[in-house]
């Protein structure tokens, strides 16, 4: 089978990519002649551990072609959807762009051609493009099917490759049959759902994982004032088997980015437009913005109220290790509010090598970690690297003027939160 992917950012040039080491012929698509021209010469548009390798190891199979030629889509018998869907500041996504891109795609499909979509969609996008491709091919044969995408940035290509199931909702026993055996490449635990099923779960994993992050978040904030470590707590938790080990539950900071909080406000939506109270979800986005202030909170009783003139380090700009994506980081929004304090900003992070030019003269961002320590009165873990973990007290002391630790995730509680000489702060813990 020719797979066609279309819409290369992160998730469509992961796709390509595995699809592609897997053995299938795949045909990367996208209308940005820039960035076909990148992944020709196996440059991703965006950082991906283990992903330039992989599409270059794809270009010299002859496994994996790129094109921004439209006419090429009608070489495939599938045409995989993977646009990233737009979200702004307020969480609210652009699915008008993506439903534009995708009907554009119509006229260039093949007799018969499945179009699968995976970008991150509300429920009822399917057969939206189902009802505009019949008004635009009244007689064509194309048919359509959903697989919500389940990648995670800095760890996506063991998601594609080794997922623990995968969602797929279909019209008919017909196009299973052809989407299994590309599928059982990677599980054989697939959950075959119908369309709009499929849709639904991504919005209620999303949902349930943000819900999970907010419960544990507020409970530790109450923790810090009782007495009670969020972390022994968590722990009793995930010792009922009707939780269990795994559950998402670590008091540490809230959920950044568009990805869990696009279904939420999916979610906030849906209910909206039916005419149904959706209490909780609402409930879920006030409380992660509240959450939000842990860090600046903090800050603000550690300097009584007055930051101004104040150098803070700050250690991680990205939205998550593993990635070099700054848009949506909650690292970032921090910097922004702590300039509007007069603070000096003295920032690290191991995958930004510049930084856009609005965030030039709020960021002074160091070439190192002990550049970045140098004179200030407080650092905050804002993006758990690695490579911090490796980061020692005497280091800490040396180099700050206060030795004050700003840790919410708890990463360096070994070695930092066990030091008499370092005022360690995290969240869930007095």
């Amino acid at each position: 089978m020719t797979v066609a992917v279309a819409g290369l950012w992160h998730l469509g040039t992961v796709t390509a990519a595995c699809l592609a080491g897997s053995g299938q012929n795949v045909i990367g698509w996208d209308e940005n002649a820039e960035t076909i021209q990148g992944l020709q010469i196996g440059r991703a548009p965006i950082f991906e551990p283990g992903l330039d390798e992989l599409l270059r190891k794809g270009r010299e199979t002859g496994k994996l072609q790129f094109s921004c030629d439209p006419k090429t889509l009608g070489n495939a018998e599938l045409v995989w959807i993977t646009y990233d869907t737009p979200v702004d500041e307020n969480d609210q996504a652009d699915v008008e762009a993506v439903i534009r891109r995708a009907a554009a795609l119509f006229p260039h499909l093949r007799i018969g051609a499945l179009m699968l979509i995976s970008s991150q969609l509300p429920v009822g996008s399917t057969r939206r493009l189902e009802q505009l491709y019949k008004k635009s091919c009244p007689s064509g044969t194309v048919t359509f099917a959903c697989s919500p995408e389940n990648l995670r940035l800095g760890k996506a290509i063991d998601a594609f490759t080794k997922p623990e199931r995968i969602v797929v909702g279909v019209r008919s026993n017909a196009d299973k049959a052809r989407l299994e055996p590309l599928l059982k490449v990677y599980t054989e635990r697939i959950e075959w759902v119908s369309v709009e099923s499929a849709e639904m779960t991504k919005h209620a994993l999303n949902a349930f994982l943000a819900t999970s992050v907010t419960f544990i978040n507020e409970l530790a904030t109450l923790c810090e004032r009782v007495g009670a470590d969020a972390r022994e707590v968590e722990r009793g938790l995930k010792s009922d088997i009707r939780i269990g080990a795994r559950a998402y539950l670590r008091a540490g900071p809230s959920f950044a980015g568009g990805t869990l909080a696009r279904d939420v406000a999916y979610l906030m939506d849906i209910g909206e437009r039916e005419g149904l109270p959706a209490h909780l979800f609402s409930a879920v986005k006030l409380s992660n913005d509240a959450h939000k202030e842990w860090p600046l909170r903090r800050l603000k009783e550690l300097s009584e109220g007055n930051l101004q003139g104040q150098r803070v380090t700050v250690l991680g700009l990205t939205y998550k290790p593993g990635t070099d994506t700054l848009r949506r980081s909650s690292a970032v929004e921090t910097c922004r509010w702590l300039h509007t304090q007069g603070v000096k900003v003295q920032a690290y992070d191991p995958a930004v090598k510049s930084l856009p030019d609005e965030l030039q003269a709020v960021i002074q961002l160091c070439v190192s970690v002990d550049d970045a320590l140098r004179d200030s009165m407080a650092m905050l873990v804002a993006t758990e690297w690695p490579e911090f973990a490796a980061l020692k007290a005497d280091t800490v002391v040396k180099s700050m003027r206060q030795a004050t630790v700003l840790d919410p995730g708890g990463f360096l509680i070994k070695e930092l939160g066990a030091d008499a000489r370092v005022r360690y702060l995290t969240v869930g813990r007095s």
